[in-house]
């Protein structure tokens, strides 16, 4: 039974990663997700991946609950299950999908953090005005972020061949390898032109293979994302912001856009979004920010004290 699942999530893998393009970072986490199913199953009731029933899948889905996982990580387990039994039957592997009937768990809607426009000038304003060459870097990373709406991984994973600065664009590869093209102008752009002037030639050491990565360390090699977040860290301690992410960055920056008055499938299409529900999200987000922002301006909307 554990050499054919084996097989089977080998096979599964090269699926993901040749016909779906899944990325490494996707592949590690549905491998993770599914030995950790197995071990269960052992446990449970001796069955093995292919002969799991849906019975069993359920009984998972507790027993993830039970160990205290978050429920978005509860959905990611399941749909992870969901694929691998799909694949089995589509392969001839197995002949029933005991995952087909099993719902995904519903989760929290939760509005992402976003920052202001005040906070955001505030935010690039407290970053060291100097020609260094890290600060250089770091500066035009900051500003890419919320002014081009990067992942953390397409800004780490940005090469020189993808700049396409005298038009005004980026060539970003997002999740699933998938090419799209960013716009980038303004205070991004003249950051990250400052730092490929005067910054990333002197992180580029020549004892090192030369690198196409846009964004270097200081020992010349690709940026990581890890870097990326304790920078992006670091700056919004100066502001007052504790375990400012990456992230927060982006959804402030599709924020401001749709408060700007931007079409949602333009920021759909800039953030690199498959699908428009996903982008809807900024749509609530924009609601709650005007309806905190007429609360606390309108002199009739306060709470009326009770009277004594």
């Amino acid at each position: 039974m554990l050499a054919e699942d084996d097989q089977s999530l080998e096979e599964y893998m090269a699926h993901l990663r040749i016909e779906r393009g899944s990325s490494a970072r996707t592949l590690e986490a549905y491998g993770r997700d599914l030995r950790d199913f197995r071990e269960f199953l052992e446990r449970h009731d001796g069955s093995s991946l292919s002969t799991a029933d849906r019975n069993a899948i359920i009984a998972y889905e507790a027993d993830l609950a039970a160990r205290g996982f978050a429920p978005a990580s509860i959905e990611r387990h399941v749909s992870s299950i969901k694929g691998f039994c799909k694949f089995l039957v589509r392969e001839g592997l197995a002949k029933h999908n005991p995952a087909d009937t099993v719902p995904l768990p519903g989760k929290p809607d939760r509005l992402p953090d976003v920052l202001s426009v005040e906070q955001v000038n505030a935010l690039m304003d407290a970053l060291p005005e100097s020609d260094k060459p890290a600060d250089l870097r770091n500066r035009a990373m900051l500003e890419m972020l919320y002014g081009c709406g990067l992942r953390v991984s397409e800004l780490s994973g940005l090469n020189l061949g993808d700049l396409v600065l005298d038009d005004g664009y980026l060539r970003v590869f997002g999740k699933g390898s998938k090419e799209r093209i960013t716009p980038i102008s303004g205070a991004a752009l003249r950051a990250l032109s400052a730092y490929l002037e005067k910054g990333r030639s002197q992180l580029q050491k020549p004892y090192t293979p030369v690198n196409s990565a846009v964004f270097l360390n200081a020992r010349g090699g690709r940026l990581s994302r890890q870097s990326v977040h304790a920078v992006v860290a670091r700056a919004g301690l100066a502001i007052g912001v504790e375990n400012l992410h990456p992230h927060t960055l982006r959804h402030s920056f599709a924020t401001h856009l749709l408060e700007g008055g931007a079409d949602l499938r333009v920021i759909q299409e800039i953030l690199g979004h498959s699908d428009i529900s996903t982008t809807q999200i900024y749509t609530h987000v924009s609601r709650a920010h005007i309806r905190e922002e007429y609360l606390a301006a309108h002199p009739r909307a306060k709470v009326r004290p009770e009277s004594a």
